[in-house]
């Protein structure tokens, strides 16, 4: 078997073109190659080759795509790979391919499982297989790609010759089905005799085999397939440059009469139509978002459960809603307290959360007292207004204890149980081990495990043997969570509806990961987001960002089976805070408050770069806390004396710097732990604010080079600089934040997300709120993601104080409000003046604002939001509850889900109703149903 390959591609100096093949072995093996193309001019790019044949190993099929590499081989970027070039391996024949580049289409929607799931319902894999069609002597085998057809409809060709039809709409030939919306028809080319023949697709009516459509556009012309749809001039003109330099034997020689004469016999040209010239049909989906916790019904035990997800979709069945969002769902039990509540402090980015078991359909125990006993704690965990979180761990860790004992042995030795120990063992090993340790040490922090603080795969194993019984037990709730999670995800498919997962940009510190895979984080710096007009001080995570260096050498096989794990259970993603893909906010490990971070990747000033700007550097001055008498006495008032004797050293001219044992954030947290009185938080508070006066902050490992802290325009230490020299720091401030690394950010991020999502067929939003620089818009663009967009919070550096509804791209997510922030009923109380502005501007009322947001106001402004032109429009629970009196929270307050500035916020947000009573509210479902079609006509 030999492969012709040709592509136009135009490169610039440096680049080159490959084609990286995958042989399939009927054995499940898989041989990759990747070979190097030849060009004459940096735009044809051509190549022969043939596979290697091995007596061992039988090949059934070969897939391959382009990818542009640097001079040293290094990859630049790749085709869309989700749908793959797959073809039948035939030792007997050729083929030649005459391809175009193929970018992420603007369509890709269309291929995503969230759209099949909302407009087909339940699908098997959609998997592209390796079809048996007929070859002859000499082949056309045509390839389109439809996403465009709806249900009930199928592919077919017609044509001016008579093997194509005549036109004739009742002798079109109908083409074979292969998985990712793509389409096959094999013709005998031989029987293509007498001048040029014109062909289009056709759709066609499953049931009837009636017409549908003709495809738009102009005639297609197999002259053109023949003849290497028009590229044989060019593929001789490519290769001449290469025969004039002394080629002719290596090439033109030896293939130059065969290549010329399209009908050699066993060729099979690929005619690959690319996608079919039909306009598809706006889509236009609503949803809700609701964490899993939140849920509430008379069948679970004090906080949402999967029984209760598989309700929700009754709900959103009954409203029309097609998505369905959710937080995330792993692991969090690290401390055992409060904290572990919420859902981004994971201890696995595998494992799932025992809180969202379904008790019920786990099974009762076969003593009638003690579910007798759990029936009561059940009352009276579903009667709290809010979902308690320590209560609800304490009643069904026993629960499943006691079902372990009873039914452990027989579930475990069932094969769907071996199945999941098999394909999850990668990850679920050393989370039983990390789960084993962190109740023998009383601690998640690995660091204080002794023999066990670093990874070592051979004492994990003995450990797993040694506690086999314990071992059991976690692989039990897990595959019990498994298997209810992936049930109402069928449950969700048969009846129309996507979920939607969230992936948080970060891990937690103490996790699974960190102890076990600690070379793709770095650890000497937590992540964390700058300053805003929301939370002076920024946010501190305390998490480790990414060592993306790390994650490349590994070639992003972690993040791959991250996204293939999640591809289990749902159909669509959220990324969490996408900008930390860009770069993240990195904040040094001794520092509390957020100013002392720096972006990552960046590329701080040197000192002469500085003083280029026309700023004199002094390091002492300038990266040393500038303190003051009159900043302490302003600061500390009645304490300053007290301050200045017990927490700072005089330096001379009225100067003070920080005594050596409190001279960071954490040892200033550390000595003021426990003291929770007005004058120490006073103290405490006031020296951490100390310790951020200052104009720049030192990179920890390029020592010499300097990034200008965050707003340290608001530092007393801005404040004792001279005009010129002002003037000079805020023209190198701009340049960092906003000039010097935009297009390297862009570059990083692009790079990053297309290996991360490279195959992936999950419909991708993102949540970029925030300091958002120039490059993540095309770049979101480009791969296809769709952003978020926020009335309230308007993207970029817009003048506006709204967002207009109707400036909305096509290709975003629109909502009222998100987790981190208040519900429009909150937010309507907390603002008036902004309220103001709104209510006349927004929505163009005259008057005065109500005081309080009533159900009126709230279905007015859902129904905007709906018929925006968002491709999604996915709007919180409390907010749809909100457009009904007797729905709606009573409140307002409880509503509130997470405040991201404390970091102790308790996660307990609770539905006010069940979701028995919200499926027996007719009315009001009726309305929602009624206010999602006509959002969805308008845009058909």
């Amino acid at each position: 078997m030999k492969l012709f390959f040709s592509i136009r591609y135009n490169t610039v100096w440096g680049e080159n073109l490959s084609v990286e093949i995958c042989y399939n072995g009927s054995d499940g093996t898989r041989r990759r190659v990747c070979q190097q193309m030849k060009t004459g001019d940096g735009s044809l790019w051509t190549l022969e080759t043939a596979p290697r044949e091995e007596r061992h190993r039988h090949y059934h099929s070969f897939a391959y795509r382009y990818a542009v590499t640097d001079a040293d081989g290094k990859v630049l970027r790749r085709e869309w790979g989700l749908v793959e070039r797959l073809y039948l391996y035939d030792a007997t024949r050729e083929y030649v391919f005459n391809d175009d580049w193929r970018d992420i289409p603007p369509e890709s929607h269309l291929y995503t499982r969230a759209y099949r799931a909302a407009v087909f319902g339940l699908q098997d894999d959609d998997s592209l297989i390796v079809p048996r069609l007929p070859f002859f002597r000499n082949t056309l085998l045509f390839r389109v790609s439809a996403p465009q057809l709806l249900p009930g409809q199928k592919l077919a060709l017609c044509g001016s010759h008579p093997s194509l039809g005549s036109w004739n709409t009742a002798r079109y030939l109908p083409m074979t089905y292969v998985g990712r919306q793509e389409w096959m028809l094999t013709v005998n080319s031989m029987a293509l005799e007498g001048g040029e023949v014109e062909y289009k697709y056709v759709v066609i009516d499953e049931k009837t085999h009636a017409l549908v459509a003709w495809e738009e556009g102009y005639n297609r012309r197999t002259d053109d397939c023949v003849r290497q749809n028009g590229r044989q001039n060019d593929w001789q003109s490519g290769r001449q440059n290469d025969w004039q330099k002394g080629r002719q034997n290596d090439w033109q020689s030896s293939r130059q009469n065969d290549w010329q004469s399209s009908r050699q016999d066993g060729r099979v040209i690929v005619v690959d139509g690319g996608m079919l010239r039909l306009t598809a049909k706006t889509w236009k989906a609503a949803g809700v978002a609701v964490p899993v916790f939140s849920l509430s019904s008379t069948h679970s035990f004090g906080c949402g459960d999967f029984g209760d997800l598989k309700r929700l979709v009754d709900w959103a069945v009954a409203t029309d809603l097609k998505i369905i969002q959710l937080l995330p769902l792993n692991d969090t039990c690290s401390l055992r307290g409060w904290l572990d509540s919420c859902p981004y402090n994971a201890i696995s980015a595998f494992a799932l959360h025992p809180h969202y078991v379904d008790l019920e359909a786990a099974g009762r125990l076969s003593d009638e007292a003690q579910m007798t006993a759990f029936e009561r704690r059940r009352q009276e965990l579903n009667s709290q207004p809010y979902s308690d979180y320590m209560a609800v761990d304490r009643v069904k860790t026993d629960y499943l204890k006691r079902l372990f004992e009873e039914r452990g042995s027989e579930v475990c030795s069932s094969a769907g149980y071996k199945s999941f120990v098999d394909d999850c063992g990668g990850w679920l090993r050393p989370y039983a081990a990390f789960c084993l340790l962190r109740d023998r040490f009383s601690t998640a922090d690995f660091t204080r495990w002794g023999d066990f603080s670093e990874y070592n795969d051979e004492r994990v194993t003995a450990l797993l043997a040694s506690e086999e019984e314990r071992v059991n037990y976690i692989f039990f709730v897990q595959y019990l969570l498994h298997s209810q999670l992936a049930e109402a995800s069928r449950y969700a498919h048969a009846h129309g509806v996507a979920l939607m997962a969230d992936i948080p940009v970060c891990v937690c510190r103490n996790s699974v990961e960190m102890w076990s895979r600690p070379s793709l984080f770095r650890h000497d710096v937590c992540a964390g987001t700058p300053p805003d007009r929301y939370s002076r001080n920024g946010q501190n995570w305390q998490q480790p960002p990414f060592d993306w260096d790390g994650v490349a050498r590994d070639n992003y096989a972690w993040w791959r089976s991250r996204m293939r794990h999640i591809e289990r259970y749902f159909d669509a993603v959220r990324l969490d805070h996408v900008l930390g893909y860009f770069r993240i906010w990195e904040i040094p490990r001794h520092a509390v408050y957020a100013q002392l971070g720096h972006f990552s990747p960046s590329s701080p000033f040197t000192v002469s770069e500085i003083e280029a700007f026309g700023l004199p550097f002094r390091k002492t001055i300038y990266t040393q806390p500038y303190i003051t008498e009159r900043i302490v006495s302003r600061l500390f008032g009645m304490h300053a004396p007290y301050v200045r004797q017990h927490y700072l050293q005089p330096k001379g001219y009225g100067l003070y710097a920080p005594h050596p044992d409190y001279d960071t954030q954490q040892k200033v947290v550390e000595h003021f732990a426990g003291r929770n009185d007005e004058d120490s938080i006073w103290i405490r508070d006031g020296l951490c604010q100390l310790l951020t006066d200052v104009l720049f902050v030192e990179d920890e490992t390029r020592p010499g080079t300097y990034h200008p802290r965050i707003e340290a325009f608001r530092e007393p230490v801005y404040e004792a600089l001279d005009v010129e020299e002002r003037d000079a720091f805020m023209r190198l401030y701009n340049t960092y934040y906003y000039q010097r690394h935009n297009l390297y950010w862009g570059y990083a991020a692009y790079r990053r997300l297309s290996e991360i999502l490279d195959g992936c067929d999950l419909l991708v939003t993102a949540e970029d709120l925030g300091m958002m620089p120039p490059c993540v818009e095309p770049v979101l663009e480009s791969l296809r993601i769709l952003p978020l967009e926020l009335q309230t919070m308007p993207k970029g550096d817009s003048v506006y104080e709204f967002a207009h509804l109707n400036a909305y791209p096509y290709r975003s997510l629109a909502t009222i409000s998100t987790h981190d922030m208040p519900t429009m009923r909150q937010w309507w109380e907390e603002n008036p003046a902004s309220v103001q502005r709104y209510y006349t501007t927004m929505l163009q009322k005259t008057g005065r604002a109500p005081a309080h947001l009533t159900p009126m106001l709230s279905s007015e402004i859902v129904a905007r939001h709906l018929y925006c032109p968002s491709m999604l429009c996915v709007l919180p629970i409390q907010e749809w509850l909100s457009t009904d009196a007797a729905l709606a929270s009573k409140n307002i307050r409880w509503d509130r889900i997470n405040v991201p500035n404390d970091a102790g916020n308790r996660w307990q947000y609770k539905m006010n109703v069940t979701l028995e009573t919200l499926l027996a509210a007719t009315s009001f479902n009726k309305k929602i149903k009624l206010l999602v079609s006509r959002s969805r006509d308008m845009k058909e």
